[in-house]
């Protein structure tokens, strides 16, 4: 009789620390959220409901400006990745060579190491070359991480197809270019394209590796947001990261669905 008792009064407990773990990881971002429509210009006290400041980022030049230059380095950075975290991907899982280990593990090394310490040794790197910094320097410096992260996921969705494929299209005439554009790589696509969403995210949301490879004078998006709360939290801003939470959570979601479904169909 007292083991239901002693079940019912465990998933209490558990119940309880769940909630207790959302609300201090999800609070914050509903006191943001709750905040951005406050029309008192100061996040102290609620004076009533508005939607001006998300009106106001659309007319706003400097956070277009910033949002240009987020979305060419990541728009830019996100389609290299692909190709070379594609080929990347391709070479570890489907070919033998000697040092494979340890060049897997320096491939996926930039998702461990400590973003500061990736924005040090390429600003140390340009340096070096006497490379200027622009804002192709920032798309350079994405790319590390984002061909990381589109490689493992390509990885892992090549990891699940049926390697057989590729040898019956070769034993039916196909060159290896071929076996790979016309089999391999439709059955690809669902990692890759998860892959680019994830890394896109990443991308847009980077600020540490951005302001130390950007150039004098370019901002991206969130630069644009660190420079302005230096002189105290405004709404628009908190607009601004309620628009950026809510595109980064689209996306993210939309890339594991999309992974998802490409294994259900595979399977």
């Amino acid at each position: 009789m007292k083991h239901p008792k002693t079940k019912a009064r465990s998933f209490t407990w558990q119940t309880m620390f769940s909630v207790l773990m959302y609300l201090f990881m999800y609070l914050p971002i509903f006191v943001l959220a709750f905040y951005s429509f406050n029309t008192s210009p100061y996040s102290a006290g609620w004076q009533g409901f508005t939607l001006k400041w998300y009106q106001q980022l659309f007319q706003d030049s400097r956070i277009l400006a910033a949002l240009q230059n987020s979305l060419i380095v990541a728009v830019f950075a996100v389609v290299i990745s692909a190709v070379l975290g594609t080929l990347m991907a391709v070479g570890l899982g489907r070919y033998r060579f000697p040092g494979k280990t340890i060049y897997r593990g320096i491939s996926y090394l930039p998702m461990i190491i400590p973003d500061i310490a990736i924005a040090v040794a390429t600003l140390v790197f340009l340096a070096t070359f006497a490379i200027s910094l622009s804002l192709w320097t920032i798309v350079a410096a994405h790319i590390v991480f984002c061909l990381a992260y589109v490689g493992i996921v390509v990885a892992a969705r090549l990891a699940k197809l049926d390697p057989h494929l590729e040898e019956a299209a070769l034993d039916l005439g196909a060159t290896p270019l071929q076996a790979f554009v016309k089999v391999l790589l439709p059955q690809l696509m669902p990692g890759i394209v998860a892959g680019c969403l994830l890394a896109f995210v990443l991308s847009l949301d980077d600020f540490l590796i951005s302001s130390f490879t950007s150039g004098s004078g370019i901002n991206t998006l969130p630069m644009e947001i660190f420079s302005r709360i230096r002189t105290g939290v405004k709404p628009d801003i908190n607009a601004l990261s309620v628009i950026l939470m809510i595109v980064s959570g689209f996306v993210a979601f939309l890339a594991e669905y999309i992974r998802d479904r490409g294994e259900k169909e595979s399977s």
